[in-house]
């Protein structure tokens, strides 16, 4: 091999190593899984929003065809407790029990009361028709303030309140103080709707036991396998040295699988006492009421500042929807974006508060961004109503306040250290690619003209934290787990490289992106690299994937696991080359003597002579293997400038994206293909949330948006073209100079959507619009049914 054989790596456009296989159909989804005597569940779900359990009789379902067992919820409660909770995120926090089945009541509809097993799945569901349960009913809780009243329905009795936490944040000055001397103070409410994750992929488990060890395999579609093995032997006493957790392809998640979901634990359970390998399949409308939600919030937002447009404070008070139980991070999401509120901006106080509030509706968890899209929504759209009020275009009104390229690394009013950032150089390119000021005379001349259709202008400055980081962080949050993740780089004996990681992929490109970046440190092939993962047996060690995290901790874990073995291989290339370390030089996977470039050892040359350890250095153990467990310094901060531009018929309240530019600073990029990508997809769900995707409730909490033809899904065709560029200002915090891209659309695009909306309807008068912003939303807001001052 010669140096000019290996070309840089990180950078490159790559076609994904992973998309043949999806594309020809060679793929193991969890529900192609077979396994010989295998069974099958089916999950019977209550039609009532709370109700208590009066009888649960599983007898008639027991003489089906092909019915091999049937269990209520006390059958399954010996041996299954209750589902875990990892961040309680104050002392006091209210934490319910969460049974897998539910014994005695029911607080959702959808909350499973009884699981049949049989032979085939459709034996299964048909035998759900069989089991007989009596319900006496309850009454619902649905609204969050009403909720909170001393004399509301309490979702869990035992507890006596149906707040589950306050979380309050203060710093800098006293607000009331601030607001007292400020020039102008502005109040807005704003509502972020539940939306309902639609991965590819449904979620599936199968669960296959061995008998004679008593060890089980559990495959799931899940983000999470390490964490999932760590809580199934929490929540069902299985050890977890005899549990193997599989991640197989994974098709989406958005944060909906990141979990650990009752029937993951049912099945096992299942599977354990039955001593046969069992299947459970969701299908969709099953999905809409078992699958965890996203968002629901009210965001009570004040905002001080000075007649110039200086911010002087903000005032945040928030009501989170935590739905019947507490799932895996449910408490934490709005907490996250608790630092976020400020954004990019420079102020003299903040103050927060969050209370979380147990509702008779699905739970909520994490979805695409995680707290951090309702801080950037909330910001964002008061800062457009505070340049409305000191009549400053949004973007001037955004420049005076921010903080400048210059003073980076910036220590946020929320505590957070900023390492990079140029928000001027990305809002610039923004605003040219835009035609900024050619849109705004456009706007001018329709609105003197009363045009019936409306142009509006919206404007998204954004950061957000990401790649959940150092542990003693996380501690001082009251989360369970660490924030360090893990890579072990393989040599084999033919000079081909295996990179094993603790990241799961369900749609990243972490195959071909964790390839490109070992081959750039050692000077290997793109080609001759295999990534292995999402297997707690062939990759014991890990933190999973989420929060934009796997880039930014795995990926520099598997730099340094790289670097570890270049320094290890350098050892053995001196003693072959009859030189001293120091005077080796290593480049494109070459060790070479200064001076004398003849001598040289490629690196696959010294993992050949490592495997057969004839000639190695006294004391060298024949590997030069190496694996890196990295806990980050700090998270990681991209930032960017959203644009859309909308067209308003204010006679028929329908909303057409005219253009849309984004410009994001994701950091150094490993792969532009794969950051275009997540911000395509970003986007999507971002604009989807601002225009369509909503969960309805009815007064009793029955979910009547629980199919895909009510929940409002946008295809391709629903989108605009997107125009996106970047800036580039590497992270600090670590060796790659990586920032996360994969929440960053969805974060910074809802606000400037709603915020053009808004921005064509002011001239009528309208302040807001409730999202997701439909035809007739819009033309209600028009007429003066909703969004006035």
């Amino acid at each position: 091999m010669t140096d000019s054989a290996v070309e840089a790596e990180v950078g490159r456009s790559r076609l994904r190593k992973e998309d043949a296989r999806l594309l020809t159909g060679q793929t193991t989804w969890t529900d192609n899984i077979q396994a010989a005597g295998m069974l099958h569940l089916a999950i019977l779900r209550s039609p009532m929003a709370h109700a208590r359990i009066e009888r649960v009789d599983v007898s008639r379902a027991l003489e089906r065809p092909g019915v091999v067992a049937a269990f209520g919820g006390s059958d399954l409660a010996e041996g299954v407790g209750s589902l875990p909770c990892a961040w309680p995120v104050t002392e006091d926090i209210v934490l319910p029990d969460h049974p897998p089945v539910a014994v005695d009541e029911v607080r959702h509809a959808g909350d499973p009361v009884a699981v049949v097993v049989a032979r085939d799945r459709y034996a299964a569901a048909d035998a759900l028709e069989a089991v007989e349960v009596a319900y006496e009913p309850l009454p619902p809780v649905l609204d969050l303030e009403a909720a909170l009243a001393d004399d509301a329905p309490l979702v869990h009795a035992a507890k006596g309140t149906n707040r589950c936490y306050d979380w309050p944040m203060r710093a800098g000055e006293d607000f009331a103080a601030v607001r007292e001397r400020a020039d102008v103070t502005l109040k807005r409410r704003y509502h972020q709707q539940r939306l309902i994750p639609n991965a590819m992929e449904p979620r599936a488990v199968v669960v296959t036991p061995l008998a004679a060890s008593g060890e089980y395999t559990v495959y799931s579609a899940t983000q999470i396998p390490h964490i999932l093995r760590v809580m199934l032997a929490v929540v069902t006493g299985v050890p977890e040295h005899k549990l193997r957790v599989v991640a197989p392809d994974v098709g989406g998640g958005f944060g909906s699988k990141l979990q650990v979901y009752g029937e993951e634990a049912i099945a096992l359970a299942v599977a354990r006492r039955l001593g046969r390998p069992v299947k459970w399949t969701e299908s969709r409308s099953e999905g809409y009421l078992a699958t965890h939600h996203g968002r629901g919030m009210i965001q009570d937002i004040e905002i001080a500042a000075d007649r110039d447009g200086r911010l002087r404070g903000l005032k945040v008070d928030l009501l989170a929807d935590m739905g019947a139980y507490l799932m895996l991070v449910t408490p934490g999401v709005p907490i996250l974006g608790a630092f976020m509120y400020p954004a990019i901006y420079k102020m003299d106080s903040y103050e927060f508060n969050c209370t979380g509030v147990f509702t008779t509706r699905t739970p909520t968890d994490a979805y695409r961004g995680a707290g951090r899209p309702e801080a950037t929504y909330a910001i964002e759209r008061i800062m457009d109503e505070l340049a409305a009020e000191l009549d400053l275009d949004p973007v001037e009104l955004r420049r005076r306040n921010w903080i400048r390229h210059e003073e980076f690394p910036y220590t946020s009013i929320a505590g957070l250290t900023y390492d990079s950032g140029n928000y001027e150089a990305a809002t610039d390119k923004a605003l040219a690619l835009f035609g900024y000021d050619e849109l705004r005379a456009e706007q001018r001349k329709r609105n003197e003209r009363g045009d019936t259709v409306r142009l509006g202008i919206g404007v998204s400055t954004y950061t957000e934290m990401c790649g959940l980081a150092p542990s003693r962080v996380l501690r001082d949050l009251r989360y369970s787990a660490g924030g360090w993740e893990a890579a072990s780089i393989r040599m084999l004996p033919t000079g081909k490289v295996e990179v094993v990681t603790g990241t799961s992929p369900h749609g990243q490109g972490h195959v071909t992106s964790w390839s490109q970046i070992a081959a750039d440190v050692l000077g290997v092939p793109f080609e001759d690299v295999e990534v292995v993962h999402g297997d707690t047996r062939a990759a014991p060690q890990g933190m999973d994937t989420y929060g934009s995290r796997s880039l930014v901790v795995g990926g520099s874990a598997v730099h340094h696991a790289a670097r570890k073995v270049v320094d290890k291989a350098r050892k053995v290339a001196a003693h072959l080359l009859e030189a001293s370390e120091q005077d080796l030089e290593f480049t494109g996977g070459v060790f070479s003597v200064k001076g004398s470039p003849e001598a040289r050892k490629t690196l696959q040359e010294v993992a050949f002579e490592t495997f057969t350890s004839h000639d190695l250095p006294d004391g060298t153990e024949p590997t030069i293997n190496a694996e890196h467990l990295l806990d980050p310094e700090n998270f990681s901060y991209p930032h960017g400038t959203h644009l859309c531009a909308v067209e308003v018929d204010t006679e028929t309240g329908r909303t057409r994206i005219r253009s849309y530019v984004c410009v994001d600073d994701v950091g150094r990029v490993v792969n532009p293909m794969i950051v275009e990508g997540q911000v395509h997809g970003g986007l999507a769900q971002g604009i989807a949330q601002a225009l369509y995707e909503e969960a309805v409730y009815d007064d009793d909490g029955n979910l009547l948006s629980g199919t895909m033809a009510d929940y409002a899904v946008p295809s391709a065709l629903d989108l605009p073209d997107f125009v996106t560029d970047r800036t580039e200002t590497p992270a600090e915090s670590n060796p790659l100079g990586v920032k996360g891209v994969g929440e960053a659309g969805t974060i910074a695009s809802t606000p400037a959507v709603v915020g053009a909306i808004v921005d064509a309807l002011r001239p009528l008068g309208v302040t807001d619009v409730t999202m997701p912003c439909t035809p007739e939303r819009v033309w209600r807001a028009i007429h003066g049914e909703e969004g006035q001052a």
